[in-house]
């Protein structure tokens, strides 16, 4: 049973939230769901300065192929998190903003960062090992 939370605080009770069994409807879970994948949260903190080309991406994201970014971008655009403008013009222009379900997810991304701070640096600038490797 979960416990209530005031009406003026949308945060969910956490104790409340690791109580019950998770389920893929579990608001944690389907966050991330979203979330999920060695460059998502990459993509989303660099969306989050504005609109970006994808070329601009592509560099920012070092170890980054451009099938895992294409394929990254529709996935957020799929999902609602991004908006995808292409401009027709020789050559194609195509820029990613969030959308405000994206931009929801600023204190993800703050509280992610926040927590870095307090980690060792790693040997390398780069990501972690590819987990997702398809998409």
């Amino acid at each position: 049973m979960k416990s209530p939370t005031p009406a003026s605080d949308p945060t969910p009770n956490v104790q409340a939230l690791a109580a019950e069994p998770c389920a893929l409807d579990c608001p944690v879970a389907r966050t991330a769901r979203l979330i999920d994948g060695r460059w998502t949260t990459l993509i989303i903190r660099d969306l989050l300065g504005g609109t970006r080309r994808y070329s601009a991406l592509l560099r920012s994201l070092t170890g980054i192929s451009p099938k895992v970014l294409a394929a990254r971008l529709r996935f957020l655009e799929d999902e609602g998190v991004l908006l995808k403008t292409t401009y027709p013009e020789v050559p194609p222009r195509t820029e990613y903003r969030l959308s405000e379900k994206g931009l929801r997810l600023v204190g993800v991304i703050q509280a992610m960062a926040a927590y870095g701070e307090g980690l060792d640096k790693p040997p390398t600038a780069a990501p972690g090992p590819d987990l997702d490797q398809g998409a």
